[in-house]
């Protein structure tokens, strides 16, 4: 089975008769199941479960979750690191999973129940399926001020739903005849809320009997708290490794904004069993592998050395007393104890990072080098450095130009890092922290990567699969700039087609509340398949852009404008092209970095 995505905050949500259910903020609370229920007085979601949709595979007739009597395997849950009980963060959000034993209810299928769930954030996040096709519904979220709003709720089907959006995929379904081949799916999904006010309890969709049912396994607030991201890399996909056994990563990034204590996160993104974690590290660079001191160690879940990460799921360390200079190469140190045959990879990391020799154990701690002689060129596990309070951040939402592909290894030359550190060099403005979630090869409309499964490709799911991921569940996001678009023209994606994607990030990212910012595509002729066809298809998407004066976006950023040749504007500037003639070098990129005005990237201006 696979994981993937979101269980919301620290709770229990499914129980046994002797088990009791831990509580916490931000999620809905635990209760034994089969009480009293009330369609209008708020219950734990635990006091509504009525459908039961894992079983053991020694007695596969202890549930029915689709009504045929089909249900999930409870050995492959537990296989994927999602134990009953366990709680998990997906994208943000910490869900605890059911305590319930196989064959006991451990979902409801929604119909206008009404839950109790408190906290305060910018998302409620459900963990759901549908059986009997999609299953979609209108529901209510109360506050405690009085107020409430509507959200739009739906629910892939568990069978035949899209892979590339899934919270966990399993092998098998257990069915009357004994197992089957998966896989079976479930998904988390989230929904807007008002920013600012405490959640009072959240009244579910009422069925539509001539839909699929909609059942919700858990609920919960996401709350990604006061803190700016620093750094940051998307998960662009799950590839082979190694084997790595008991060896340390030691990996380089650069910091944007700065901070005066810090976290990681670790994630698990796309992978199909859990991983361990036997200790972490953080420290400012020296020179190499070495650090310029004694690294800071990391703990998670409240001071444990290491962690383990379900598939799909990740993990944050606690936050720690260690300040983090703006504009600075830091070394993360990851110690795995295990065998590792695959990875969740940022691929084209335009930096090197170290690895330590098979066997040499817990490296963590290491302020020399010398236990760290091979090199690597991607980022794997580490997708996040946050840093504690701040102005928020800024997302680059992008393919291989934001990506840095072509600019000159271990100098930081992306166009967001130029962005970034034009924002910590000002003082008229807040100090944003730009994150950085280009992947090359990645497309607006369609996946690249399939979202499941070890693969060679790393081009990631569409912009429209990890809008949720690398945007939205971002620390204390406030602007997202979408450059993206070449790569759907180029492999037949129609203008229509891009533009209706845009429209769609944006519709989206507006509902979060997030200033919105697209960027003209950049020009390619010369490139092998960069064909007379691809540039009408480009044109055409770039009109829209600017002829969109506010309509869609909050503001146009000109970047075929910046870099193309005023004498043949299909093509890029000489001085601005790295030789490929579809990716700009050092110069083209700082030329899209420095045209940005800062002012445009600022919520609330026009």
């Amino acid at each position: 089975m696979r994981v993937r995505r979101r269980w919301g905050t620290a709770l229990t949500l499914l129980l046994t008769a002797a088990a009791l259910p831990a509580t916490g903020p931000g999620t809905a609370a635990a209760a034994p199941a089969g009480a009293a229920r009330s369609p209008h007085h708020p219950l734990p979601l635990a006091r509504h479960f009525d459908n039961r949709a894992v079983s053991d595979n020694s007695a596969p007739g202890a549930a029915d979750f689709d009504g045929a009597g089909h249900s999930l395997s409870a050995q492959d849950l537990a296989a994927a690191g999602w134990s009953p009980g366990s709680v998990l963060t997906l994208d943000g959000t910490r869900l605890g999973l059911p305590r319930t034993a196989p064959g006991a209810p451990d979902n409801v299928v929604a119909d206008g129940q009404t839950v109790a769930v408190s906290g305060r954030g910018k998302a409620l996040t459900f963990l759901v399926a549908g059986t009997g096709g999609t299953a979609a519904g209108t529901g209510t979220v109360r506050y405690r001020d009085g107020s409430h709003s509507s959200y739009e709720l739906t629910a892939p089907d568990w069978r035949s739903g899209p892979l590339s959006t899934k919270a966990v995929a399993l092998p098998h379904l257990n069915g009357p005849g004994g197992p089957s081949a998966g896989p079976a799916r479930l998904y988390a999904v989230t929904v807007p809320l008002r920013t600012g006010r405490e959640v009072a309890s959240v009244v579910l969709p009422a069925a539509d009997r001539a839909a699929g049912a909609l059942h919700v396994f858990a609920v919960a607030v996401r709350d990604t708290g006061h803190r700016t991201g620093s750094w940051a890399a998307s998960t662009a996909g799950y590839r082979a490794v190694g084997p790595w056994t008991d060896r340390t990563l030691r990996l380089v990034v650069h910091s944007g904004a700065g901070g005066p204590r810090a976290r990681i996160r670790l994630a698990n993104t796309f992978a199909g069993t859990p991983v361990d974690i036997g200790a972490a590290s953080i420290a400012v660079r020296g020179a190499g592998a070495a650090a310029d001191r004694g690294p800071t160690p990391l703990t998670f879940g409240q001071g444990k050395t290491g962690t383990r990460i379900a598939a799909g799921a990740e993990a944050f360390s606690d936050p720690v007393d260690f300040s983090v200079p703006a504009g600075t190469d830091l070394l993360v140190s990851i110690h795995l104890p295990g065998t590792v045959t695959a990875a969740p990879v940022h691929q084209e990391a335009a930096q090197l990072s170290y690895l330590s020799a098979a066997g040499s154990g817990n490296r963590t701690a290491d302020a020399g080098g010398t236990a760290f002689p091979e090199t690597m060129t991607v980022w794997p596990f580490l997708t996040g450095i946050d840093v504690e309070g701040g102005p928020g951040s800024i997302v680059a939402l992008g393919d291989s130009i934001t990506d840095g592909v072509k600019s000159t290894s271990g100098t930081n030359r992306r166009w967001p890092d130029v962005l970034a550190r034009r924002f910590q060099a000002q003082q008229a403005l807040p100090r944003y922290g730009v994150l950085n979630h280009g992947i090359s090869a990645n497309r607006i409309v369609t996946d690249r990567y399939p979202g499941d499964g070890v693969s060679t490709d790393t081009g990631g799911v569409s912009a429209q699969h990890r809008l949720e991921r690398d945007v939205l569940a971002q620390p204390s996001v406030r602007t997202v700039v979408v450059f993206e678009g070449i790569n759907d023209v180029r492999w037949g994606t129609s203008s229509d087609e891009v533009i209706a994607g845009l429209r769609a990030l944006a519709r989206r990212a507006h509902e979060r509340g997030l200033r919105v910012v697209a960027a003209t595509i950049a020009p390619c002729e010369g490139y092998h398949d960069c064909t007379p066809a691809v540039e009408a298809r480009r044109q055409a998407v770039n009109a829209f852009l600017r002829a969109d004066h506010g309509a869609v976006f909050d503001a146009t950023l000109d970047f075929d404008a910046v870099v193309r040749d005023p004498q043949r504007p299909q093509r890029m500037l000489p001085a601005y092209d790295s030789g490929d003639h579809l990716h700009p070098g050092d110069a083209g990129l700082r030329a899209l970095g420095e045209s940005v005005d800062l002012r445009a990237l600022v919520p609330g201006r026009r």
